[in-house]
């Protein structure tokens, strides 16, 4: 059997049909399943050790813990993983790193944080559905099919890399205890790397190989420090060594098989699950999946992407092929057969997120100087809140205003981080800092579930003392039912 055969099985065979997107029939969606098997069939979880009685599922970890999730000996192969987590820090899935080691090797063949592994970067939650990862439960059901086997040993762990407890992690890892593995069988590899932002006059790159073996998947994600397409830029991919790239992309939207920019979709092989928008802070996730086109290297794979787009040139003419200073982060997946070379050092914790949010303003403890033309001002217990609440503002009409004031002990360019509720019931609101408007537009604050959202305003000079902002009411979503308002807190990122 060869090695693209031993992947296409298992990511058929144990996806649920309606995750194919009628794209297969089916015959070919559930190919094999009528011939017996010659595996045994195992698992790691977090099952309660005592199971007969006992619920006690979750697995916690202290900050700076690592938990092992499966340590288990070969031939075998892991078919399929399962994570749901109970985090309340903030940008928690970038925050717990994921580690796996095959066969007793020293260095990971798996270093990613964990959200990013899934498919969606940030450190956020979001849902969507593809062939290999599946994350459901409003992005806190976590799958991965990716077919990952070992002749000696596998170990899997998590490390919390947080400054607070993870208090619950669930998992399971399912896997087949095998007689023996074909000597053609490659390893599972993902590597992490980010550059914030993207370093100026080299392309970005997303993954340097040494080896035998077939690329099969890539996550991308761009904060934007700047507003407008951020996604012209080429890919290139170098193979065993060659000085031109054999394989040459056309644009970063055609390489993720979309085109004209992005918008939100996933689907088997390719998708958008996450595109806030083109503005300043706006946070954008993608994936591409080689499965059906594995890129094959005997020697060497080197992957690079321009980062280039729309960008205001020092003359003040605007281009729309020029390099941008986004924010940028990637994970490369892969098959090898030979040791990987070791891995880059991944930037630890909090230097994966774009903020530091100890540094939260939270938005009940600016209640007592808040004032509003209508409508009641008091805090409110919401579970998505960082500190488990928020302000709370309820006009029954269009055109009401709301103040409040912070204080700012170090001058500096900063970038004003709003963290705004959204709801159903919510209104649309425009923004001013010391009676002056920011943002390019009003903020949206319709939302069909309870959540609390980050609304990024572009870098500004602020001076120390003190400053006012004002909510002005501009209306409402059409779907919306009401004109409220919630503030979970303000954070200053100095730039």
């Amino acid at each position: 059997m060869s090695c693209l055969s031993r992947i296409l099985i298992p990511l058929t065979a144990l996806l649920p049909l309606t995750s194919l997107h009628a794209q297969q029939n089916l015959d070919s969606a559930f190919p094999d399943l009528a011939t017996l098997k010659n595996y045994r069939t195992m698992r790691a979880s977090s099952s309660d050790p005592n199971w007969r009685n006992g619920n006690g599922d979750a697995r916690p970890i202290p900050p700076g813990g690592t938990l092992t999730l499966a340590e288990v000996s070969g031939p075998g192969e892991i078919a399929h993983i399962w994570f749901t987590i109970s985090d309340r820090e903030r940008g928690y899935p970038r925050l717990l790193t994921l580690r796996m080691y095959w066969d007793g090797e020293k260095t990971p063949s798996v270093e990613c944080p964990v959200g990013d592994f899934f498919g969606i970067g940030h450190g956020m939650d979001v849902p969507f559905d593809s062939l290999p990862v599946r994350v459901s439960s409003n992005g806190k059901g976590r799958n991965c099919y990716w077919p990952m086997p070992f002749r000696k040993s596998a170990r899997i762990t998590v490390t919390n890399e947080g400054r607070e407890r993870c208090n619950a992690f669930y998992y399971y890892i399912d896997w087949r205890k095998l007689p023996r593995l074909g000597r053609d069988t490659a390893y599972f590899h993902a590597m992490y790397r980010q550059e914030f932002p993207a370093v100026a006059g080299r392309n970005y790159l997303i993954a340097d190989i040494a080896g035998r073996g077939h690329y099969v998947g890539t996550v991308m994600n761009c904060r934007q420090l700047t507003p407008s397409w951020w996604g012209e830029g080429d890919d290139f991919f170098f193979i065993d060594g060659e000085k031109e790239p054999s394989l040459r992309g056309t644009g970063t939207e055609d390489y993720f098989c979309d085109g004209w920019g992005f918008r939100q979709q996933a689907g088997a092989y390719y998708g958008a699950p996450l595109v806030e928008g083109s503005d300043t802070g706006h946070r954008t996730s993608v994936y591409r999946w080689h499965i059906p086109d594995p890129v094959v290297f005997k020697k060497s794979l080197r992957l690079e992407i321009e980062h280039k787009g729309v960008a205001v040139r020092p003359d003040g003419t605007k281009s729309g092929f020029d390099e941008r200073a986004d924010d940028l982060s990637s994970v490369a997946f892969w098959y090898q057969t030979e040791p990987h070379k070791p891995f880059e050092p991944m930037p630890a914790g909090y230097a994966r997120l774009y903020h530091d949010y100890t540094r939260i303003i939270e938005g009940e403890s600016l209640l007592p100087g808040a004032k509003a033309t209508e409508g009641n001002l008091r805090t409110q217990k919401i579970g998505s809140a960082s500190g488990g609440e928020h302000l709370w503002w309820q006009p029954t009409k269009a055109g009401q205003e709301m103040t409040l004031s912070f204080d700012v002990k170090e001058p500096g360019n900063y970038e004003l981080i709003l963290l705004l509720t959204h709801a159903a019931d919510y209104g649309t609101y425009q923004v001013e800092l010391d009676g002056k408007p920011i943002g390019s537009k009003p903020q949206d604050l319709y939302g069909t579930g309870i959540i609390v959202q980050e609304h990024v305003f572009a870098p500004q000079k602020i001076e120390a003392g003190r400053h006012t902002l004002t909510f002005k009411g501009r209306g409402k979503n059409g779907a919306s039912k009401g004109y409220y308002f919630g503030l979970d807190g303000l954070l200053l990122s100095k730039r």
